[in-house]
């Protein structure tokens, strides 16, 4: 008797949610409260255009209605009066025939209907029954995914249930009370998961359900990897996202770059990423390059040499970037990059570690003269582009470098606090000048990676990691205690796979690597690079370069940021950027075509951070004023011609004397590419150039 009840109930919920848009009406109210004003009307109107349909099909009905029996009505009344004044036996045969069928129809009629009014209440009980033990919420069929595999889906009452058993004090108490959460956004397919945003009653903070996360998973019947609740816009804003049950066990599957069937025929653009993996959603991270900076880690084993492999391996698809590599160990990761590598030093002495350090301080006198090299362009822009990238003259090509096990260079006890001062200032304006440092680490402790590398490194990428201090010094100050955590990836069961942030637009991902194998019976690196060498040849270009051109300093040298940022600061403390950058517009016509954005980068080249006063973004004096004494400063302990002085030869050092008798560590070549051609050494010069322009008249090729 009760399932007959309910059931009644759910036809009538049912009914109810038909005849009011309660689906469409759920949208209104989850957009009011996200403030989506597109998604409120886009709701709304389809609720407007449902029921003028609906009432357009219900005048269409009763149209329809109104001509049958204006048509059968006459019909009827004139074979009633026939058969009411006229004998059948009188009538022409197929009259008579009508009426019999007509008669025989009513007989059925009279018999089976009676029979129907005894059946038909039962047969109403019995679906009434079915459909009250369904154990689906009332409305089921409005609010459950449509999904193949129905052991996967969430709701939002699965979600307030298991919130609901998490042991937080607050939590309990405001569902004991009959509160119900509210919903910024409703669960919904989300790739390979669900996703839903909950707004947490008061004093429950996001960071509080992640430290749950375990019970959280367990009393969503998934387990921890598949769950991964973060701190939203607010504190109070719980971010839950659901992965479907096993889609995270599988790999990424084979690396779309490993044959010229990839995109743009195996050819990659380092200014616009290189495919790194799969996110828990299924879809494909673009690890960006250029404007990044990276620090990868994890416990030994895990993926961290992988993936550095992975992101130098699509670098070395793009013809026109130039890549240094170092390892602080005798691993033979990097071996088959020889050909493609500027610089390859490999090995544990410290001659490796010297030139590592070397390496960072050759950058540093790189992105001197890169600096120079954009400011005597037209417009001065702020930063390298694709367009001049592909000049080859000015010598802004793209420049990887990659530092595997760079905890030995920085806890070296010769060269570890100059490469690490180095490293920090490469990272910090590294960026704007085409030059992506990539570092990883198997001991990432506050010890052994600086904090400010920590602090500025753009994309931090954590495998398995033993604590929450090895996965903040890789993804960030207080990751791990907004649910951000490196710490429950398995060893071993999830290889391969790692925690990120940075490398989009998300909060954080949860990547499974792509993996290229370099071990034995299995080599698919050798053959990329060997295509990449072939890209370099195709492209007219040769390695090494050969050396670029001094800048001569020109009569109009354009003009200086600071110095007139400083004069568009007219004396006040705190002016808005956009002021800031009406005024220099007016000062200079250089500035006329400058956004926000590029007045943004030429402060950060300063060191310079615009704050935020009264809501609005600021730029203080003191910071000016500050820069400006700075670089007095600097003016001062500078030896002349220590400075901004381009070398006349190229940034590559040449090969050591002990190189042929090496004993412990390696000085890569590329002319391991074509053995048959030796290098030539410029008289007098102690470098010998990196990439570029084979019309430049350089006798160096391959």
């Amino acid at each position: 008797m009760w399932f007959v009840v309910r059931g009644h109930w759910r036809w009538l919920v049912k009914a109810w949610c038909w005849a009011t848009y309660a689906d469409l009406r759920t949208d209104v109210r989850a957009a009011r409260l996200a403030g989506d004003g597109d998604a409120r009307r886009t709701a709304q109107e389809l609720i407007r255009a449902d029921a003028k349909a609906r009432w357009a099909r219900v005048g269409i009905v009763l149209r329809r209605a109104v001509i049958a029996v204006r048509v059968a009505g006459p019909v009827a009344v004139a074979l009633w009066l026939v058969d009411a004044f006229l004998d059948r036996a009188d009538m022409w045969p197929w009259l008579a025939g009508t009426y019999s069928a007509i008669g025989g129809v009513w007989t059925v009629l009279t018999t089976a209907v009676p029979v129907l009014l005894v059946c038909l209440p039962v047969v109403w009980a019995v679906a009434a029954a079915f459909e009250g033990r369904d154990r689906d919420p009332g409305a089921g069929w409005l609010i459950q995914p449509d999904r193949d595999d129905a052991d996967s889906w969430v709701d939002e009452r699965m979600i307030s249930r298991a919130l609901a058993h998490l042991g937080i004090s607050p939590l309990n108490k405001f569902f004991k009370d009959g509160g119900e959460l509210v919903y910024t956004v409703p669960a919904r397919k989300d790739g390979d998961g669900t996703f839903a945003q909950v707004r947490l009653p008061l004093g429950v903070t996001a960071d509080m359900v992640a430290g749950q996360r375990p019970k959280l998973a367990a009393n969503l019947r998934r387990s921890a990897l598949e769950t991964w609740p973060t701190q939203g816009e607010e504190a109070g804003i719980l971010d839950l996202w659901v992965a479907d049950k096993g889609t995270l066990s599988g790999g990424a599957g084979p690396w779309p770059l490993l044959d010229e069937t990839g995109p743009d025929g195996g050819r990659v653009d380092v200014f616009g990423g290189v495919p790194f993996g799969l996110s828990q959603r299924g879809l494909v991270i673009n690890a960006p390059l250029i404007g990044a900076s990276w620090l990868i880690g994890g416990r030994p084993g895990q993926g961290k040499t992988s993936a550095l492999r992975t992101l130098m391996l699509g670098a070395a698809l793009d013809p026109t970037a130039e890549l240094w590599v170092f390892v602080l160990g005798e691993s033979p990761d990097f071996e088959p990059f020889a050909p493609r590598l500027t610089r390859y030093r490999m090995g544990m002495d410290d001659a490796v570690a010297e030139a590592a350090c070397q390496a960072l301080a050759d950058l540093a006198d790189e992105m001197e003269r890169r600096g120079k090299t954009l400011g005597a362009q037209t417009g001065q822009p702020p930063k390298v582009s694709r367009r001049l990238a592909d000049q080859r003259g000015l010598g802004l090509h793209p420049l990887v470098i990659g530092i595997d096990e760079c905890h030995e260079l920085f806890q070296h006890p010769k060269f570890g606090k100059r490469a690490a001062e180095l490293a920090v200032r490469l990272v910090k304006r590294g960026r704007k000048y085409g030059i992506v440092p990539l570092f990883a680490t198997q001991s990432p402790t506050k010890d052994s990676i600086p904090r400010e590398l920590t602090r500025n490194v753009v994309c931090g990428v954590a495998f398995s990691v033993a604590d929450h201090i090895a996965n903040d010094g890789l993804l960030g100050s207080g990751r791990y205690a907004a649910g951000i955590r490196a710490t429950e990836l398995r060893t071993h069961t999830d290889r391969g796979t790692c925690v990120a942030v940075g490398v989009n637009a998300e909060t954080f991902e949860l990547i499974r690597t792509y993996y290229v194998p370099f071990e034995d019976g299995a080599d698919e690196v050798t053959p990329v690079i060997a295509r990449a060498m072939a890209l370099i040849e195709e492209d007219g270009r040769a390695l090494p370069a050969p050396p670029r051109a001094e800048l001569e300093p020109a009569p109009n040298a354009g003009p200086d940021h600071l110095t007139d940022i400083a004069a568009a600061m007219q004396g006040e403390r705190r002016v808005r950027t956009q002021v800031v950058l009406g005024r220099l517009a007016a000062q200079h016509p250089t500035y006329e075509e400058w956004t926000l954005t590029d007045l943004r980068d030429a402060l950060a080249d300063i060191g310079i951070t615009p704050q935020k006063s009264d809501g609005r973004m600021v730029i203080r004096a003191e910071d000016i004023t500050a820069a400006l004494d700075h670089r007095t400063t600097d003016r001062i302990r500078e030896e002349p011609g220590s400075q901004g002085v381009l070398p006349t030869s190229s940034l590559t050092p040449p090969p050591r004397p002990d190189q042929p008798k090496r004993t412990s560590g390696r000085a890569g070549s590329t002319s391991r590419a074509t053995p048959k051609t030796s290098r030539k050494q410029r008289p007098g010069t102690e470098h010998r150039a990196s990439l570029p322009d084979v019309d430049g008249g350089d006798d160096h090729g391959h």
